[in-house]
């Protein structure tokens, strides 16, 4: 069975996740498992995925950044597979894929994950001397607070008894960002594990 892996880190990403899951579907993944998180949060989905596929079966991504953090967080997702006798299919990768139960297909994947994280590592060093610079000169306003722009949503659902999981999903918001917004609208701090 080809299993297929699809995330973006946001829930306004969907065009990107669309298309990962389009991807996916082509190449022949019958099963799939998404999911709108940050890589540096746990991937409740990605766990659920490594935990279903079974000895014969290919997980399936169409880019390595979709699926790993890291170089190590890579390659420990390769020996879970691996020990599972599961191989791991990347279609991002020139237009063919990559297959790690092959030596080559492993060199190949480590590379391009050192190649990925040396990028975002990058990437981010860029970003932190743009916003230093941009704070420095009085522009910098920080990323527009998403949950925040739909409190009167929050607070309306809240009101009609819907809990705040329920909540967080209908209005594509992060759980912890709902009981953020409850926790002001009462003015006393709301256990963020469990439902009220």
């Amino acid at each position: 069975m080809i299993v297929g892996y699809a995330r973006t880190s946001t829930a306004e990403q969907m065009a990107g996740l669309e298309a990962q899951l389009r991807d996916l579907a082509d190449a022949g993944a019958t099963k799939q498992f998404t999911e709108q998180i940050s890589s540096v949060t746990p991937r409740e989905r990605l766990t659920a995925a490594l935990d279903f596929v079974r000895e014969g079966d290919v997980l399936m991504v169409t880019r390595l950044d979709r699926l790993a953090r890291s170089t190590a967080d890579l390659l420990s997702i390769i020996e879970k597979l691996e020990a599972k006798g599961v191989a791991l299919r990347i279609l991002d990768f020139g237009g063919s894929c990559v297959d790690t139960k092959s030596p080559s297909g492993r060199l190949i994947v480590t590379l391009f994950g050192a190649f990925a994280q040396f990028e975002r590592e990058l990437m981010l060093a860029r970003m932190r001397e743009g916003i230093a610079k941009a704070k420095a000169d009085g522009k910098y306003k920080g990323r527009a607070p998403t949950a925040r722009a739909k409190t009167s949503q929050v607070l309306e659902l809240r009101g009609q008894g819907i809990g705040p999981s329920v909540i967080a999903t209908q209005l594509r918001v992060s759980r912890a960002s709902v009981y953020r917004i409850l926790a002001a609208s009462t003015g006393k701090h709301q256990n963020e594990t469990g439902e009220h």
